[in-house]
């Protein structure tokens, strides 16, 4: 018996990012989150995530020395009319 999701982040490793819900993922989160959880939320290695944010693919804000990820800006990533995920940066569409 399988046991419900221990947390509104937990998502099934098999889901493809076009059946997940980024919404349902992001409700519960703060305004900012590190890196390192943007890029277990978006499928992506922790040394991507930080190429992206480099390069300002990812939506970022720096306290000192310290990045942090926009949650909302993450969901604007995903706000399609046509109801589709577009591709992260770096994938083909």
């Amino acid at each position: 018996m399988s046991s419900p999701a221990a947390h509104p982040t937990d998502v099934d490793p098999t889901a493809s990012r076009s059946t997940v819900d980024i919404r349902s993922l992001t409700a519960d989160l703060p305004a900012l989150i590190t890196i390192p959880r943007a890029a277990d939320l978006l499928g992506l290695s922790r040394a991507s995530a930080y190429r992206y944010a480099a390069a300002g693919e990812l939506p970022t804000k720096r306290f000192g020395r310290r990045v942090y990820v926009i949650t909302h800006r993450i969901r604007a990533l995903f706000d399609d009319e046509s109801g589709t995920a577009p591709a992260l940066p770096g994938e083909a569409a």
